[in-house]
C-alpha cells in the first residue's frame, strides 16, 4: 500500500490534538473522554515495562535489572529474585515482561534483556522464560538470543497473538547508515539488527514463517528494515501486528508489520541526522518497501504500544495508545481497513511515557520514566463525568 508523504504529514500534523500538560489532581479534557491521572505507584528507577497477573498483581521491570511487584496498590520493597544479570549501561539492562496466554495454569513468563556476550559492551538481545512461583522467578531456558551486538537500540518488545505465537523486536543495534545503504546491517537477512521476529512460545520457529529454507535468511525473521522498534501490540479481531519504531532526527513510524516485508531503513525514511540535519535517506519511497502507516516529524521517541479495548473509555476501543519518550506524550490513533486515519495526543508533559498498558479493570496504565519532580511512578489514566 502507497501513500505520499503529504497524506502521512496531514495526519500527523492537522488530526492531532494536543492536550495539556497536568497535574494529578487536573482533569484531562480530549475530543471523547475526559480523565483524571492518578497515581499507583511510585519509588521505581526507570520503569521500563508493566505486566498483569490474574491474581491482581503487577510485574514492573526496572532497567537497572530488577523485577518489581505491586500488589494491593504497594511497592513489595524488595526485587524478584532469580533474575539474570543484565547489561545495564546505556540503553540496555531488563526490559519487557509479558505472562504467557496460559499463565493461570502454567505460570510462565517471559523476559529481555540485554545480555553480556564479550564481543561488545553492549552486548544482545536476549529472551529468556521461566516460572514465577512464590515470588520468585526461576529460568527455565533462553528460547531467543539475537545475532546482532551494539551499545544501543536493543527493541526488546514482546507480544502473544491469539494463536500463541511471540512476536519480539530487536533494533538496528545503532549500526550507523553510511556508503551503500542497501548494505546496512537492517537490509541483510543473515543477522537480526532492525528486525520483527516470530517464535513459537518454546522458541521453535514456525514452518511458515517467511524466509524458513531461504539460503543466508534468519528463518526466526518476520518484518524487517526497522531502526528500533519500541512499541508492539497485536490488534484485536484481526491479529495484525503492529509496531512503532525510533527515526532519527525525525520520522518515527508506526507500521503494520506484514510477513517477509521491508520497512526500508536506512535506506527510506523521513529523518535526518542528529545535529547536522544532513540527509540520510536516499528517498523516502522505494518499490519493494514499505511505508508507514503514520509517522511523527519531529520525534517523539515512540515508546509503548497498546490497543484498547476496556469499557471504561468506550469511545476509544479499538484505537492504537502509542507513547513517546522525547514527546513525553500518548497519542491515540484510530484504525480503520488497516491504515491510521486520526490522531489525537491525550496525554503530554507527564514525563517520558516508556509504557502503556490496559490493565484488567479496564484503566489505562503508564510507566513514566521520569516527572517534572523527578519521580518515576506507575499512573493510572481514570475517567470523570
Amino acid at each position: 500500500m502507497v501513500r505520499t508523504t503529504s497524506t502521512l504529514l496531514f495526519t500527523t500534523a492537522l488530526l492531532a490534538v494536543a492536550a495539556p500538560a497536568c497535574s494529578q489532581s487536573d482533569i484531562v479534557r480530549t475530543a471523547f473522554h475526559d480523565y483524571r491521572v492518578v497515581e499507583v505507584a511510585d519509588g521505581f528507577v526507570v520503569p521500563w515495562s508493566i505486566a498483569f497477573l490474574p491474581d491482581g498483581d503487577m510485574l514492573v521491570t526496572e532497567r537497572p535489572g530488577r523485577l518489581r511487584i505491586v500488589r494491593n496498590g504497594m511497592l513489595l520493597p524488595d526485587p524478584v529474585p532469580g533474575i539474570p544479570e543484565v547489561v545495564a549501561r546505556g540503553q540496555g539492562g531488563l526490559l519487557e515482561v509479558l505472562p504467557h496466554p496460559d499463565f493461570a495454569s502454567n505460570r510462565l513468563i517471559y523476559i529481555s534483556y540485554s545480555k553480556a556476550t564479550g564481543n561488545s559492551p553492549g552486548g544482545t538481545t536476549s529472551v529468556i522464560r521461566g516460572t514465577f512461583e512464590n515470588d520468585r522467578f526461576t529460568m527455565t531456558d533462553e528460547i531467543f538470543e539475537a545475532v546482532s551486538e551494539g551499545n544501543g537500540h536493543y527493541g526488546c518488545k514482546l507480544a502473544f497473538d491469539d494463536e500463541g505465537y511471540l512476536f519480539l523486536s530487536v533494533g538496528d543495534r545503532q549500526a550507523r547508515p553510511a556508503g551503500d545503504l542497501a548494505a546496512h546491517p537492517a537490509q541483510d537477512l543473515s543477522n537480526h539488527h532492525g528486525v520483527i521476529v516470530r517464535l513459537h512460545d518454546d522458541g521453535r520457529i514456525p514452518d511458515d514463517n517467511p524466509f524458513v529454507g531461504q539460503a543466508g535468511a534468519r528463518p526466526e525473521i518476520w518484518s524487517y528494515g526497522h531502526r528500533n522498534p519500541q512499541g508492539l501490540a497485536i490488534q484485536p479481531g484481526t491479529g495484525a501486528v503492529w509496531s512503532t519504531e525510533h527515526g532519527p532526527q525525525g520520522g518515527d513510524e508506526v507500521n503494520l508489520s506484514t510477513p517477509g516485508a521491508n520497512y526500508g531503513w536506512p535506506v527510506i525514511g523521513y529523518g535526518v541526522n542528529y545535529r547536522s540535519g544532513s540527509i540520510i535517506h536516499e528517498s523516502t519511497h522505494m518499490e519493494g518497501m514499505e511505508q508507514p502507516e503514520h509517522i511523527w516529524v519531529p520525534s517523539i521517541g515512540a515508546s509503548g504500544l497498546a490497543f484498547y479495548t476496556g469499557d471504561k473509555f468506550p469511545e476509544w476501543q479499538g484505537n492504537l495508545l502509542a507513547g513517546g519518550l522525547a514527546g513525553q506524550n500518548i497519542d491515540r490513533l484510530t484504525i480503520e481497513d488497516g491504515q491510521v486515519v486520526a490522531s489525537e495526543t491525550i496525554l503530554r508533559g507527564m514525563g517520558r511515557v516508556r509504557d502503556v498498558r490496559q490493565g484488567p479493570d479496564g484503566f489505562i496504565y503508564v510507566a513514566l520514566e521520569a516527572r517534572g519532580d523527578g519521580q518515576t511512578p506507575i499512573v493510572r489514566l481514570e475517567p470523570v463525568g
